[in-house]
């Protein structure tokens, strides 16, 4: 199933939340009567983001006002979308002229206007590099005839994409760390899906996450380099490969180091809840999507 057919026939609301974690509470920001997915936090903090019947949206934190963000031919907006380091443009994976084929885009968003980055289609963006210069997918590519998904890197003025990944089985949800070194992601290369990390240049690969009762899925490490936070389905819910939505899922915590996979939160969700990086700048706070009750377990 892709991600536009999921979302057909859902009808249900969406309750727009802040994790703290310092004060270990969970603060209801908006609920909606619609699908909206995939909050971000602005830059300067006064503001998350989101996606929602194919656009991006701007969620003040002071008002609770919400304000449609343009982002020019980019008209089909999935939930894959991330600023930039200096927060003046965000990169979007979206359609075009309705087609649902996820490229992905730059937005500036002073101007609104938007630049092609990747024509070829079946491309998930997830990553922004520190230094402002690369992006990081997830793309469907052929090769020996088939479709396989890797990770790749492209400079954010397009251009050649670099292939970081290619082990068998879906490779997903690139996200480098604050200090350019490394590049997280998700990958069923071990039969589940699991954390893995990898230095920026697709070296060194290794496996960050073992639990095998659960499949984890798009890791996002907090500003401070030291948390990452990520979504885990219950083994059996789905297919390894899957994250479909309306699930009883957990968002999970391990130390960006390594180490014991904390659960934080567990909630009905799945895909929207969580699928970019949304932490706050002071690495104290992350925004997430439920669609249904949830039970804080600090």
């Amino acid at each position: 199933m892709n991600y536009y057919d999921s979302l057909k026939n859902r009808e249900q609301f969406s309750i727009l939340q802040i994790c703290d974690l310092d004060r270990k509470s969970v603060e209801i920001l908006a609920r909606f009567d619609h699908v909206i997915e995939a909050p971000n936090w602005a830059k300067d903090g006064k503001a998350l983001i989101y996606n929602a019947k194919g656009k991006i949206y701007r969620f003040d934190l002071a008002y609770k006002t919400e304000s449609t963000i343009a982002t020019g031919e980019a008209d089909t907006c999935n939930n894959d979308h991330v600023f930039s380091p200096d927060g003046k443009s965000i990169a979007v994976s979206s359609g075009k002229d309705g087609d649902f084929l996820s490229r992905i885009y730059t937005v500036d968003l002073s101007t609104g206007e938007s630049r092609l980055v990747t024509p070829q289609p079946h491309s998930y963006l997830h990553g922004w590099s520190p230094d402002g210069k690369t992006l990081a997918f997830c793309g469907a590519r052929e090769y020996g005839g088939r479709l396989e998904w890797d990770v790749y890197t492209v400079p954010v003025t397009g251009g050649e994409e670099t292939r970081l990944t290619d082990s068998e089985g879906l490779n997903d949800g690139p996200e480098y760390s604050p200090d350019g070194k490394y590049i997280w992601f998700n990958s069923l290369r071990t039969g589940m899906m699991q954390i893995w990390r990898m230095k920026a240049d697709g070296g060194e690969q290794t496996q960050m996450t073992f639990d095998d009762t659960m499949n984890a899925w798009f890791p996002h490490i907090s500003p401070d380099g030291e948390k990452v936070v990520y979504l885990a389905y219950h083994k059996g819910d789905l297919e390894p490969g899957e994250h479909l939505p309306d699930k009883n899922v957990e968002l999970r915590m391990i130390p960006s180091r390594g180490g014991e996979e904390k659960t934080v939160l567990k909630l009905f969700g799945g895909q929207g809840s969580i699928n970019v990086n949304s932490w706050s700048s002071d690495s104290k706070k992350f925004a997430f999507v439920s669609y249904g009750e949830m039970r804080v377990n600090f």
